[in-house]
């Protein structure tokens, strides 16, 4: 089996996180950004792998209750501070995408920006915990890269299967109401890994 950057995942990112403050940048993903309007105000909202806190924290800032995890204990680490820097509570928890303890039908809203680490196998136990974790009603703010962006080099993993289109995600979500599932390009900005012209996928989607 060939190693790959998700081999041991916490190591990976414990690395990365460990050698940059930021690594994402501090600003909220723009997709987020954008379509944070949808979630109710005051709402319970999980943010997954969330890294050093860059969405949770706007998302606490927005006056969302706010619960997030990452396999990194030291991007955990940042982003506890980011929130204590911000003077804003987010209930912040250290594990993987299998070893989180999904809650059924709690949540208001799940955001899921760039989770690219997951392969198709993890990708599909991911995604049924997160439609299972929200409550009748609930949204999903799902953003990531497709296909093309294998050519832009500028962020995410080079791994075809790991990458989103259009088809696959309304057929992993068909279970959902989908407000726009959107197939574009932009230049991201997001600290030094997502930095330039960039092929993206963004979906917002309800829980009937």
């Amino acid at each position: 089996m060939t190693a790959t950057p998700f081999t041991d995942a916490a190591a990976t990112w414990n690395q990365r996180y460990t050698g940059q403050n930021h690594l994402f940048g501090q600003e909220p993903n723009d997709y987020l950004r954008a379509q944070a309007h949808h979630i109710a105000p005051g709402g319970r909202v999980l943010c997954v792998a969330d890294g050093d806190g860059r969405n949770s924290v706007w998302l606490a800032r927005q006056g969302l209750q706010v619960d997030a995890f990452d396999i990194s204990d030291v991007g955990v680490a940042q982003a506890r501070q980011q929130a204590a820097d911000a003077a804003v509570v987010v209930n912040y928890c250290v594990a993987d995408c299998d070893q989180w303890p999904w809650p059924t039908a709690t949540y208001d809203a799940v955001v899921a920006i760039f989770v690219q680490f997951a392969d198709p196998a993890m990708r599909e136990r991911l995604f049924a915990n997160m439609v299972a974790a929200l409550k009748p009603g609930g949204l999903l703010v799902l953003q990531g890269y497709t296909p093309r962006q294998l050519e832009y080099k500028t962020g995410g993993p080079p791994i075809l299967s790991h990458l989103y289109t259009p088809e696959l995600i309304r057929s992993a979500f068909a279970g959902l109401q989908i407000i726009e599932l959107r197939d574009y390009e932009a230049v991201l900005n997001e600290g030094t890994q997502h930095s330039g012209q960039s092929a993206l996928l963004g979906l917002v989607a309800r829980k009937p």
